[in-house]
This record gives structure tokens, sequence and C-alpha cells, in this order.
């Protein structure tokens, strides 16, 4: 496909006026939870967190349905999820939007937006056994080998598209250690108000009190996508990571590479889940205790969405991304037609957060654990972008461009430079 650019001016959002409203309670079904269980219950508490509006913080699916908006899909079972527009932070609906539960690999999204600005994608790093101690059993590899070189791009590569916990506890090692990096991990949530959130492991691993939320994991995504090696990173689909060294017959040292792909299947399509129209990541995950759970962005007619699904308890394959889809699909219908029942609030110290914070007396549920110092990373800053290897990633990479101006800059890419959300998305063409 041909690159090409086109222009378009910034446009403010739409006023809402609707007719009516539809608030919906589904309790959440009883289910014996599996052990050693991260999770209080089964079923959401009564009290949870408002931050982002006090509907939030309700039990149940809010939504607030105008004239000639659609109804919310049927067959949804997810213990949560939540529907946002990344762009302007509206919360268009949710279902038990800050229950905590264990997060899964989807926790991957806070330590990349954590740690991924403090290397740059060509440093090198030789593995030593140290780096790769410490890991749960059973958990997803890409296969990082001791006594090997890796680029912190082959690494981060191996976190979004293999989920590899061994490629998390490498980069984690770079930063000073496990303990470090959830303590850093911990006080960047705080900074982002994702206060539902609790890191105990890095990787996402089910570890006791490891929690986060719908809501927070949204606002994970939501500034994970400020950084341009981020979105390279959650968008690619597939790539070539280092092999082991091995000798030839000749007895020459030589060192190949394999192929990865994506385990997002709404990004790299399944047998029974084509790849979403307009999908640009982010990140998806499954354990035993948290079930699975995903959160993608994905863009249609100059829209942007932001869906987290957490813990669907229909057992039918890939049900996580066929729940995220509905939602997604709501979500571009119904824009504009419904009234929003909350928002997604800005970063402490940022110019929204003072409209967007938490009203008084907005809580949320448990503690906190470590201090440290998290680095969002500037938004704007020119980094290095990714490529899939073979050029078999399928997503153009947009550059920051200033006055709200949309430019096409690459066959299946462009950007957008709105408001605070998400300067210059990665999108993704069929």
């Amino acid at each position: 496909m041909t690159p090409r650019t086109r222009h378009a001016l910034l446009t403010s959002a739409a006023t809402l006026s609707l007719a009516s409203s539809l608030v919906l309670t589904v309790p959440g079904a009883a289910l014996a939870a599996p052990k050693p269980t991260t999770s209080p219950s089964a079923t959401p508490p009564a009290a949870m967190s408002t931050v982002g509006g006090t509907r939030l913080g309700q039990t149940g699916t809010q939504a607030e349905l105008g004239a000639g908006a659609p109804v919310l899909p049927k067959g949804l079972s997810a213990r949560s999820w939540i529907v946002a527009d990344a762009e302007s932070g509206e919360v268009l609906a949710a279902h038990n939007a800050h229950w905590r539960l264990p997060p899964a690999s989807t926790m991957k999204m806070l330590f990349a937006d954590t740690v991924l600005p403090r290397f740059p994608s060509s440093e090198e790093h030789e593995v030593v056994p140290a780096d790769l101690a410490g890991m749960g059993e059973g958990s997803s590899l890409v296969g990082v080998k001791e006594g090997e070189s890796y680029t912190v791009r082959d690494l981060w590569l191996g976190v979004f598209l293999r989920s590899g916990n061994d490629a998390v506890h490498v980069l984690s090692a770079m930063n000073g250690g496990v303990k470090n990096t959830v303590r850093d991990m911990n006080a960047h949530a705080d900074e982002l108000q994702a206060l539902d959130t609790h890191v105990v492991s890095p990787d996402g691993y089910d570890a006791p009190g490891q929690v986060s939320s719908a809501y927070d994991l949204t606002l994970i995504a939501r500034s994970g996508l400020q950084k341009k090696d981020f979105r390279t990173y959650c968008s690619t689909v597939r790539a070539q990571f280092p092999g082991e060294t091995k000798k030839d017959k000749k007895g020459k040292k030589v060192r190949g590479s394999f192929e990865i792909q994506n385990t997002d299947r709404l990004l790299s399509g399944d047998t029974d889940v084509p790849v979403y129209q307009g999908i640009a990541g982010v990140k998806n995950g499954n354990t035993t205790n948290a079930g699975a759970t995903f959160t993608g962005v994905a863009e249609r007619g100059g829209r942007v969405l932001l869906v987290t699904v957490m813990r669907p308890e229909t057992a039918e394959h890939n049900e996580v991304y066929k729940e995220t889809a509905k939602l997604f699909d709501w979500g571009f219908q119904a824009a504009g037609k419904v009234t929003p029942v909350g928002t997604l609030v800005a970063p402490r110290g940022t110019a929204a957060s003072a409209s967007a914070s938490p009203q008084p007396g907005a809580t949320a549920a448990g503690g906190r654990a470590g201090g440290g110092s998290g680095s969002a990373g500037d938004a704007k800053a020119p980094v290095a972008a990714a490529q899939a290897g073979n050029g078999s990633g399928g997503v153009g990479i947009a550059a920051g461009i200033a006055g709200g101006v949309v430019v096409l800059l690459a066959a299946g890419g462009y950007l957008v430079n709105r408001r605070w959300p998400l300067p210059d998305l990665v999108r993704r063409r069929k």
C-alpha cells in the first residue's frame, strides 16, 4: 500500500442530549475461587472506589442509554469490564469497574509504562543466571537464555508478544532488581491514580495480594499509549527473536532466530476469532487465579476506544476476546448516544487532573505497598520505533505533530494529537 498524507482539523466533542436512561444491575455469579486465591470473593464488594465517578463504584452494570443507542451486548459473563473513549476519557459503560481482581499478564502494561522509558531500545544486555531467578512455576516464556545477549528491543517484544516472564525478569534486573521494580510500579500506579492496583510481581504471575481493576488497567493502558515504543510493541503482530548460539558443522558459532507471534487474538486472529478491524493492541493475560484478562485499544471512524474485560465465566474458547469484540462493537455504535457514567482521571500533576480528580470522599479499597519513583516518560519525545521482523507487523508507526492535525504517515497507520490521552496512536487497518 502506498503511503499518503491526509490533514484533518481537530474537532471538539459533541454535546450529548439524551432522552432516556437505563441502569442495569447484573450480580456476579457464585463461583468457587481457585486455590491459592488473590480474589477476596466471587462477588464484588459492596463498597468500591469511586475514582472517576460515583457510578463507577457501584456494583453491577452502569449505563445510561439515550435515544437511538444500542442495547448492551447479551451474553457478557465477565466479572468486570469497562468501555471508555481513549481520548476524552469518558466511560461509556462499565460493570463492576473498580472490583479488585487478579490481573494476570495485563499487569505487564504497568511494568512497561514504568520501566520502558529508562533504557534505549538498542542497549544490549548479557543474561546471567541471577536475572532469571524467582520466576513462578509454569511461567510463560519467550525463550531467553543465560549467557546470551539481547537488545532491550528484543526483550520488550518478548514481553508484549509472548508475555515472556523471562524477559520481564531480565528487564527488572536491569532496573535494579524485582523488589525495586515492584516499588517503582506501585509508585507509578499512584501517580496514575490507579489506586485499586497493588503490585507483588512485575510479570503479573499469581501472588497473594496482587490485584488491579478494569478501571485501573484502562488507565494504565491509556498512559502507556502515550509512549511511541509502547505503541509499537503492543501493536506488533509477529517478530524475529534471537535464538541460542550454537556451533555449526564446521565448528563455527552461529546464532539464528525464530518467529514469535502476538498472543492477543484480536490482533493476530485465531480459528474462532477474526482480527478485529481497527485493533492496535494492548495486552492479554491468563492465569489460574485471574482467569482470562484483556485490555484492548481500537479505532474506527476517528474515534478511539479502550475496552478492558476481566475473567469471563463462560468456558468457551477465546471468550475474553469475543466479549471484548462485542463491547467494542457496542461502543462504536453507542458513542454520542449515551451519557457517560464516569471518566478516566488524568495522572496526578497534569493540567487535566485538577478537573478530573476524584471528588472529595472518593476512596479506593485497600492500600499500597512500597515507595519508589515511576517514570511516565515524555509522551512526545522522539523515540526510535521498533519494527516487526520480516516487515510483517502490519502496523504503520506515527510520529507526533503539533496543532491537533491528523496526518497519515504510512500505510495502515496515522496519528492523532487531540487532547491529553493519545498524542500519536498507532492505528491498525485490516
